[in-house]
């Protein structure tokens, strides 16, 4: 009975040990289970946060594009199943037929586009300045104003580059029908450039890495000193410089201080080259009057499109300099340089750089007339310009004092 007591007790003694040594392994496993756990945890915090960002940023850069497709319009689309929707379009040619591994394979790589109106006359300066942009892995787009297109296929590239054409029309004109925001809001930049721009010292790639890093969103590359044709000394290039966003000048009519906030002083860019990021072109789109094909006066509006402080988001580009022929034709800012006279009605001849000239100059009235009354009709806008420099005169006040 002794030996029976004594071989239970240390079976006893054995299993207490055994729990005992359970317990001890799941004590030394607690903190590495804990490891285990801040790691997981540690990795959905990250993938989270990363997400965010994402989400974040295609907001940004879609924001205006991007139409909840799920809020449809009353009635208009609601025949149609929500997936089968889409908002958004492109000017990539794509093919008649294509393999089977090309299909898969397709995906586009131009976020970048060139549009401009041409003419035939300007063909060979064309040719340079789309050779360069090709490079680049742009999109073509040109406007042909004189109706001429059979003339453009015999280059490398004429099939590649997308074609429209109406007889006599203006840059603005284009752009206002074929650049709908819609259409153009996969490019992150849209060049809208005139015909007559020498090149040889622009490069796209090197100006676009310049107004990434600078922040800007309506720029244009500035002009070598010995370009004719022009206006605004702030377009000049400084040969010290990689880009401003200012001048000063106290000569002449136009008087630039370090007091002036507003174009043609800063914040300011001409007709002739501009660039919009897509956020400042959904803005400048809606800026184009539909009958005012010149442009006349909305360079100096284009800085309400800047999305942001136009004296810091609106620059010229020193470094990628380009040059101002002085031959522009029709399609660009309006009117030939060279004089051309034409009859009118069958009889007598006119100068038709001065009619050109003429409804221009009325284009501008009207466009002024309109900003001022909508200014004036839209009791809930205020001028994001005025608040700015009203903020910065009381901090500096504060500061001095």
């Amino acid at each position: 009975m002794k030996t029976f007591k004594s071989w239970h007790a240390l079976i006893n003694k054995r299993n207490a040990l055994y729990e005992l040594g359970k317990i001890g392994f799941k004590m030394k496993q607690l903190p590495f289970m804990g490891v285990i756990c801040i790691v997981m945890l540690f990795i959905v915090y990250r993938t989270t946060i990363y997400q965010y960002h994402k989400t974040e940023m295609e907001m940004k850069l879609y924001r205006f594009e991007m139409v909840k497709d799920y809020q449809q319009p009353s009635g208009k689309l609601r025949s149609l199943p929500r997936g089968i929707m889409q908002v958004r379009s492109d000017l990539e040619i794509r093919p008649l037929w294509m393999s089977s591994s090309s299909r898969q394979a397709s995906v586009n790589a131009n976020k970048n586009l060139l549009a401009m109106p041409v003419g035939i006359m300007q063909k060979e300066n064309v040719d340079d300045v789309v050779q360069k942009f090709l490079a680049a892995n742009f999109t073509i787009m040109l406007f042909h104003y004189d109706g001429n297109v059979d003339g453009w296929w015999d280059l490398d590239w004429g099939d590649k580059a997308i074609h429209v054409v109406a007889h006599n029309q203006t840059k603005w004109w284009f752009a206002k029908r074929f650049l709908h925001p819609n259409v153009v809001s996969i490019y992150d930049y849209i060049f809208l450039w005139d015909e007559d721009l020498g090149v040889d010292h622009f490069d796209p790639k090197r100006y676009l890495q310049i107004v990434k890093t600078a922040g800007l969103e309506i720029s244009q590359p500035a002009l070598d000193p010995d370009s004719t044709e022009i206006h605004h000394k702030i377009t000049i290039r400084s040969r010290t410089k990689k880009l401003h966003r200012r001048v000063y000048e106290l000569r002449g009519k136009t008087k630039c201080s370090k007091a002036s906030e507003g174009p043609p002083c800063s914040g300011f860019v001409e007709g002739m080259a501009p660039v919009f990021t897509r956020s400042a072109w959904y803005c400048a789109w809606h800026l184009i009057q539909n009958d005012l094909v010149h442009g006349w006066g909305m360079d100096m509006k284009l800085g309400y499109c800047a999305q942001g402080v136009r004296s810091k988001k609106v620059g010229v580009i020193d470094s990628e300099y380009i040059v101002h022929k002085g031959i522009q034709s029709l399609g660009g800012s309006g009117y030939t340089t060279t004089r051309t006279t034409v009859k009118r009605n069958g009889a007598l001849g006119f100068d038709l750089r001065t009619e050109i000239r003429r409804q221009s100059t009325w284009e501008l009235e009207v466009f002024k007339e309109r900003w001022n009354r909508a200014v004036e009709e839209d009791k809930n806008w205020v001028d994001p310009f005025l608040t700015y420099q009203s903020r910065k005169k009381q901090t500096s006040t504060h500061l001095r004092s």
